[in-house]
């Protein structure tokens, strides 16, 4: 071939492939692209402006029955009383709207005496998802002061025998120190309250309830049970179970997830090794489950009799979603992040995001709370809301606005 043909010719074809690689790399890294996580966040909006219209002042929303068209609501003490507050705040900067941000802190007003209460683990849920938010995006040091009592009122359930924060004060005939793998989601709180106050002792109860947990909660394969019973006089195992799962040698869906995020988080607060090893390997046994649905999003147990005729768990999926944009920002293994599109592309398709107007304004459809107990059963749910809404939020830091 004549050379003033060939080197032209060549130029173009690298140039095409060059440019098609670069197609390729922009792809991978932006699968979910910013118009459609807008536009998610914008409807997100909308409904939670829905439900605001028919929220009680005094009142803070769970679910919503479809039957009787009507909200499900909690006063302050629920588990589930800082996800609508967070919610609304994670809209807030998305949006920048106002009157979210108003809306957010009535309902904080509400919520603030739980900084107090000592007969619960979850403060974590009710007070860092909400007050947490809000000291992060309005700097108001008055939420910096709430959270550090909470802190020490969450604190004060740990025993250095068992080194772990105990669960629950019900059914004393039953347990006598119960610790849930959900208990994971509050060392967050525990771990910003020791560098905020310098006190250490908030981050030592944090690392000795993670390693704990590892050691005791988690199967050969990876999955872990819901429930671990401690003997609080000597520190012994006396029982395992899966209170809110199909049966206890089962894979509660939820109680994966909460163990997913939860140690994906501790290595971004502590950088230890073994906090990210264990997530990773929560990860594979989720990711690689023959029971995971094509669409991501789980069966409300990875062990439920009757799959695939049975119910779906949005909130599972949303957690999941969250936890696996995260370990991805970690780790930059293309597999979490493939996985978390997936999910969230599901969760925003019709099968389980309700239309704008309807669902009480809630987001999401299609969650379960604690089948075995006849509760919550395939019903929007708060939390379901707040992870998705806040994967959303971090696909679009993470992956859209560098």
């Amino acid at each position: 071939m004549n050379r003033s043909v060939f080197y032209p010719l060549l130029l173009l074809i690298l140039a095409g492939t060059l440019l098609s690689a670069c197609r390729v790399k922009q792809a991978g890294k932006t699968g979910l692209d910013a118009q459609f996580v807008d536009e998610n966040l914008q409807s997100a909006i909308a409904q939670y402006k829905v439900m605001m219209e028919g929220l009680p002042d005094d009142r803070l929303p769970k679910s919503y029955t479809a039957a009787q068209d009507e909200l499900v609501t909690s006063g302050s003490g629920s588990w589930t009383s800082g996800f609508y507050p967070g919610t609304l705040l994670l809209l807030y900067e998305f949006s920048k709207d106002e009157s979210l941000l108003e809306e957010a802190k009535k309902k904080l007003a509400i919520i603030e005496k739980e900084k107090n209460n000592r007969g619960t683990h979850d403060l974590g849920f009710m007070l860092y998802c909400s007050f947490g938010n809000a000291l992060r995006l309005t700097g108001d040091t008055a939420y910096k002061k709430v959270l550090l009592t909470g802190a020490g009122s969450l604190s004060s359930r740990f025993d250095p025998e068992v080194g772990c924060i105990k669960s629950w004060d019900h059914n004393g005939d039953k347990w006598k120190f119960p610790v849930i793998i959900d208990n994971m989601m509050n060392l967050e709180f525990l771990s910003w309250a020791s560098r905020e106050s310098g006190n250490p002792e908030y981050l030592d109860i944090a690392l000795n309830h993670a390693n704990t947990t590892i050691e005791n909660h988690f199967r050969p394969d990876n999955s872990s049970w819901h429930v671990v019973d401690y003997d609080p006089e000597t520190g012994e195992v006396r029982g395992k179970q899966t209170h809110q799962g199909a049966a206890d040698e089962s894979a509660w869906a939820r109680g994966q997830a909460w163990g997913l995020y939860g140690y994906t988080m501790m290595y971004r607060e502590t950088e230890k090794k073994p906090y990210l090893d264990q997530a990773k390997k929560i990860a594979a046994f989720m990711l690689k489950h023959p029971n995971l649905p094509e669409d991501g999003i789980p069966y409300w147990d990875f062990d439920a009799p009757g799959i695939p005729d049975t119910y779906r768990d949005a909130s599972a999926g949303a957690i999941m979603a969250s936890a696996l944009l995260e370990l991805n920002h970690i780790t930059g293994d293309r597999e979490y992040l493939a996985a978390a599109e997936k999910m969230i592309r599901s969760l925003s398709g019709e099968k389980y995001k309700a239309p704008v107007g309807e669902n009480g304004g809630f987001i999401l459809l299609h969650s379960v709370g604690h089948l075995p107990g006849n509760s919550e059963v395939d019903v929007p749910l708060s939390y379901a809301d707040y992870y998705y809404i806040e994967a959303l939020m971090r696909y679009k830091k993470w992956f859209l606005e560098k």
